[in-house]
């Protein structure tokens, strides 16, 4: 996995910690001494591809600096029920404190590894990537494309600012496929390529001969998405060919096998089943 760089998710975390916490835990601090300390595990209650472990890490040590979090696991395993993912210790109150913070990112991370396990599983032995798209949880999306690829996805653009996708309301407020690409090329940086959203055979021979770079077949059946990939091949080999809109596990594959080179899944990110992981207080005095 690539390393992660904490100073972008530091804020980010402690915003969450005060969200859950504000000022502070007053049921903890009703019953469990100032000075109580525990040991505790983490542990899975279903079958998932683990994510977020160092999130989870990081959120107990800002929580508290001296709380010792020992992973058993590593993010990417593929985890069976009741197995120990972590083990933790230190001062009970900030323990319970950071507790559901901390496993609301692992169920969510792990949930979406999962599910993008499983579309990356449907499509092996194809020359297809899967990718996510910009719908994820507000303020999250680091966390939820570092689940993707965390699974074997790849990222699709991080957001508005680095990359053009040219979309549907984009040309109807412009008029046509041709003119909206043509506008991009003519005022964004010639490092960017210019993608295009199409939904029909007329608008992709538009996109082609106004030189996008990259054309995504939105919502095509798998014959219109045939033939499209077919024209494109033909005229220009160097484009990128992405397919969006209304993938499911019944159709992955033969989406895939179209030739393709990209499948943009929402899914993988708004509606991914959260893993089910716990905490348990093993020990303490």
């Amino acid at each position: 996995m690539a390393k992660i760089d904490y100073a972008i998710v530091d804020n980010i975390l402690l915003n969450v910690l005060l969200e859950d916490i504000g000022s502070g835990d007053v049921t903890t601090s009703a019953l469990i001494p100032e000075k109580h300390v525990s040991n505790a595990v983490i542990i899975a209650k279903g079958d998932f591809i683990l994510a977020g472990l160092p999130f989870a890490e990081r959120i107990f040590k800002l929580t508290d600096r001296n709380i010792k979090f020992r992973a058993v696991k590593k993010d990417g395993s593929r985890i069976k029920a009741k197995t120990i993912i972590a083990k933790i210790s230190g001062n009970t109150g900030n323990l319970l404190m950071a507790e559901r913070t901390a496993l609301n990112f692992l169920q969510r991370l792990s949930g979406i590894a999962t599910l993008t396990d499983k579309y990356v599983q449907s499509v092996k032995g194809l020359k297809v990537k899967i990718t996510d798209t910009r719908k994820t949880a507000p303020g999250l999306r680091f966390f939820d494309k570092y689940a993707v690829r965390t699974g074997g996805g790849s990222n699709h653009r991080y957001g508005l600012f680095d990359g053009v996708l040219i979309k549907d309301n984009h040309i109807a407020a412009l008029g046509g496929v041709g003119k909206a690409v043509k506008l991009a090329r003519a005022k964004v940086h010639h490092l960017f390529n210019i993608e295009v959203e199409v939904k029909n055979i007329p608008e992709v021979k538009e996109a082609l001969s106004s030189g996008a770079n990259v054309i995504m077949l939105d919502n095509m059946n798998i014959d219109m998405m045939k033939r499209a990939v077919s024209i494109i091949r033909q005229k220009n080999s160097d484009v990128l060919i992405e397919a969006s809109g209304n993938v499911t596990f019944e159709n992955v594959r033969s989406i895939g096998e179209t030739g393709v080179d990209l499948i943009s899944i929402g899914a993988l990110t708004h509606s991914a089943p959260a893993a089910d992981v716990s905490m348990k207080i093993s020990s303490g005095k």
